[in-house]
């Protein structure tokens, strides 16, 4: 499946891009929200599920209301970096891993909610998703669709072997990551090494429209050059600086004064 075959439908203010599989159709959509969040809808059978909802009460109504006009029976959110946002499709199932729960309360991904009632306020829905239905083990399946659960710091990604498709949090090819030092840039590397040993045909990120493998080698190369910069320079200004200068089309600034933090505890 190529990165750009797919069928746009325009809802307003978010874009769904639908790919078609086959058996199985993938709903990407991409929310244009304050912290550009993408979120994606699995359909097959007549059923369909969600990996990782939307977080403004806007997208919140605006998905609702593509889901009921397409017909299906949802069976359920699959919530792992994203716990806000839970008046979407309230009272239908929540699955998620209890390492990944417990991010979403009490963790990092809580403070992160904390951060962003602050900065948007009604627009924002801090309300954190309930688990109904904890993942116990590494796989899940939901709408006739296997999912292989990976598990990672903060909570989880997923593998969709059916049709060849991961799902990470954060990737983007030109635009800046969340990175907490080098030793997790190196483990970023090795993740996305591994996608393009396995020949990946699609790679899905919360901030971020569907990438390839094409765009897994531009972000190693760009982890790699940020390790080298941060080798070179003694604060986290003289990194943010060297490393505008490097990429100087890059977006996600704010994801850039987090990593600078991260580098230079």
């Amino acid at each position: 499946m190529e990165k750009n075959n797919f069928k746009t439908v325009n809802l307003g203010k978010g874009v769904v891009e639908v790919y078609d599989f086959g058996v199985v159709k993938l709903h990407a959509y991409k929310t244009n929200d304050l912290i550009t969040d993408e979120c994606f809808l699995l359909e097959k059978g007549g059923k369909m599920f969600m990996v990782e909802a939307p977080c403004f009460f806007d997208n919140i109504r605006e998905l609702e209301a593509y889901i009921k006009g397409l017909s299906v029976e949802f069976v359920g959110s699959v919530i792992a970096y994203h716990g806000a946002g839970a008046t979407f499709m309230k009272g239908a199932p929540v699955y998620s891993t209890r390492h990944a729960d417990d991010y979403n309360h009490n963790g990092g991904g809580a403070a992160l909610v904390k951060n962003f009632t602050a900065a948007f306020g009604d627009a924002f829905d801090s309300s954190i998703y309930a688990t109904t239905d904890f993942i116990e083990g590494e796989t899940l399946n939901l709408a006739g669709i296997d999912m292989r659960i990976v598990a990672t710091q903060e909570a989880f990604d997923i593998e969709f072997p059916e049709i060849n498709v991961v799902y990470t949090h954060m990737m983007g090819h030109d635009v800046h990551s969340i990175v907490a030092g080098s030793k997790h840039a190196d483990a970023i590397i090795a993740q996305l090494t591994d996608y393009i040993d396995r020949g990946i045909s699609l790679i899905l990120t919360s901030h971020y429209t569907v990438e390839n493998l094409e765009d897994a080698r531009a972000k190693i190369q760009y982890l790699k050059v940020m390790k080298n910069i941060a080798l070179k320079n003694v604060n986290p200004a003289a990194f943010k600086s060297a490393m505008k200068q490097e990429f100087t089309n890059y977006s996600g600034e704010n994801y850039l004064d987090m990593t600078a933090g991260m580098f230079y505890k």
